[in-house]
């Protein structure tokens, strides 16, 4: 499995992004999913990033979700890396310490569209969501 292509991101280096788990902490947990469910909400089209700031300050949490309206277990689990590289590396710098975030796969989109256009869309959604 090779990479996925960022040709013209613009963005750091990978080697030099931190690992997802040194800056963020990843949610299980159902009732953390459905909080942010209920809170702000920012679609675009390779994805839909929801996100709720917590009661008390903390690192970055995130959360991944794809259905079965995605595809076969390949087919999820492959949109779920993709947004897991886009969470490494953009939320270190656009997130804030506090407030969970969940991304969640689309359809037909997710798995397939371009990775450095999926990186400009979190960076969007982050700014709008935050109102900066």
């Amino acid at each position: 499995m090779t990479p996925p292509d960022s040709e013209g991101a613009g963005t750091a280096d990978p080697a030099d992004v931190p690992a997802a788990s040194a800056c963020l902490q990843v949610l299980k947990k159902r009732a953390d999913f459905l909080r942010a469910a209920s809170a702000k909400r920012q679609g675009t089209p390779g994805f839909l990033l929801q996100a709720r700031k917590r009661a008390e300050d903390g690192p970055i949490r995130v959360g991944f979700t794809c259905s079965k309206k995605l595809g076969n277990a390949v087919a999820r689990n492959r949109a779920k890396r993709r947004l897991r590289e886009i969470a490494r590396f953009t939320l270190p710098a656009g997130g804030r310490a506090g407030w969970d975030y969940v991304l969640v796969g689309r359809p037909n989109a997710t798995a397939d569209r371009n990775f450095a256009a999926m990186l400009a869309e979190m960076d969007r959604a982050l700014r709008q969501i935050h109102g900066s």
